[in-house]
């Protein structure tokens, strides 16, 4: 009788992306081609978000192995079972040569499946996957965490404002909302039914069971005013102390960074609610990179931080503070961090203000290592375009961002906003949309 479980054969760039994936196939046989090990283990010594995932996987792997033999297959806590493979098809190795680790890896699932019917490739690679393909192979995307980008929770929706709601909101600020679903700290765009350019924006209090109006006329921020209601809404949640995660999504030029970093300064210079501003981003090129950089920690981290740099700029440009003239002032004063994503993991940030950017080219394990770091008190903020993505293994779909978005939809203490709409200037608006 054959066996009816299903075999997964596991590529290297699962692992890298979630250390523990083996444990998301359930009553299944997990087979681990030897050959992915071996670049686990040429990997394992870097020191940026890859490296760390790669050290993660083999403790893991490890662990498993400390209750069997791999060789033949160790039982899972899932019903599935583990094991490591050392053997590949030669059958086609003229046409796919074995000389490359990849197409090892791909051979031993053509191996398996002479002797298994229900034989799946398991990579987040396309071209391994298309190469497994064209040789007869099932060959999947590992989708544990994958989001439909075209449904993605956006952060608020567009009403016609019932007469009385409206009333509530103008006398008082607040108002009740029937039979109509919302998630908490999700924002409504209250239109007028005989005004359609009339509009209220109010935010779902979870906690309080009632809608909070937003002011129509915020004041500005460190001289940055919100140019649209998406804007209004993203500056509400960043100056919100009670919502302690915050996710910005939108194209560029939509003020994500621009916003959270006047928010950030404002909070921590003027209200004195948190101790300092915690700025870091991915250090992954855009196009071919050009290697090491001089100098200590502060020097390399300028250039990758020189978008948000230009950001501060403008910020110190408009804003007209004494204490907020020059960015070496503020450094110095340590009124803002700049971090390594590598060094924040092991920290406890207490009463912080951090500010993630460009955190679309973070996969999830990244993404819960960051966010597992606030301390008490301690608000974070990330910003990206899951449409601009420079991490080879991750997409619009499967990226640590839009996979957070979807997972705190529900969560009081947190809030996002998908902003749409370009600020930048008329050439960027029409990059963002024609190229």
């Amino acid at each position: 009788m054959r066996d009816k479980k299903k075999t997964f054969v596991i590529d290297t760039n699962v692992l890298i992306h979630r250390p523990d994936a083996i444990m998301s196939f359930k009553d299944s046989d997990i087979v681990i081609p030897i050959w992915v090990l071996e670049e686990l283990d040429k990997l394992k010594s870097e020191h940026e978000g890859r490296g760390r995932s790669v050290r993660a996987a083999l403790r893991f792997l490890n662990e498993i192995s400390r209750h069997g033999n791999l060789q033949h297959g160790v039982k899972l806590e899932n019903g599935g079972t583990l094991r490591v493979s050392l053997d590949f098809d030669r059958s086609v190795e003229e046409s796919l040569t074995s000389a490359k680790m990849d197409n090892k890896i791909i051979l031993c699932a053509k191996y398996l499946q002479h002797k298994h019917p229900d034989v799946f490739f398991v990579s987040k690679d396309i071209n391994a996957r298309i190469k497994a393909i064209s040789i007869g192979i099932h060959a999947v995307d590992y989708e544990k965490h994958k989001v439909n980008i075209q449904y993605l929770y956006d952060g608020f929706r567009e009403l016609h404002g019932e007469k009385q709601v409206m009333d509530e909101l103008r006398k008082t600020g607040e108002a009740t909302l029937k039979d109509v679903n919302v998630f908490p700290n999700q924002y409504l765009v209250l239109k007028e039914k005989s005004n359609s350019k009339a509009f209220h924006i109010a935010r779902w209090d979870a906690a309080s069971g009632l809608l909070k109006a937003v002011e129509s006329s915020i004041e500005p921020v460190l001289g940055i005013r919100p140019l649209n209601p998406q804007q209004r809404i993203a500056l509400d949640l960043l100056l919100n102390n009670d919502i302690k995660l915050v996710t910005l999504i939108g194209k560029a030029g939509t003020g994500k960074t621009l916003l959270s970093l006047a928010a950030g300064l404002y909070i921590t210079m003027e209200e004195k609610d948190y101790t300092r501003v915690l700025l870091s981003r991915p250090i992954i090129p855009m196009g071919k990179d050009i290697g090491y950089l001089p100098g200590a920690k502060s020097q390399k981290m300028s250039h990758w931080m020189q978008p948000l740099f230009d950001n501060l700029e403008y910020i110190i440009e408009v804003a007209h503070k004494q204490n907020l003239k020059s960015i070496d002032q503020v450094l110095n004063n340590k009124i803002i961090e700049i971090e390594a994503l590598t060094y924040i993991r092991g920290r406890s940030l207490p009463r912080q203000f951090i500010i993630i950017d460009e955190a679309q080219n973070l996969s999830p394990h990244e993404i819960k290592t960051i966010v597992s770091r606030a301390g008490e008190g301690t608000k974070v903020v990330l910003t990206g375009d899951p449409h601009q993505i420079d991490n080879p293994y991750l997409d619009a779909e499967s990226n640590g961002l839009t996979c957070l978005v979807e997972a705190f939809r529900d969560v009081d203490i947190a809030g996002h906003i998908t902003l749409g709409h370009s600020e930048r200037s008329p050439l960027a608006e029409l990059a963002s949309e024609l190229l």
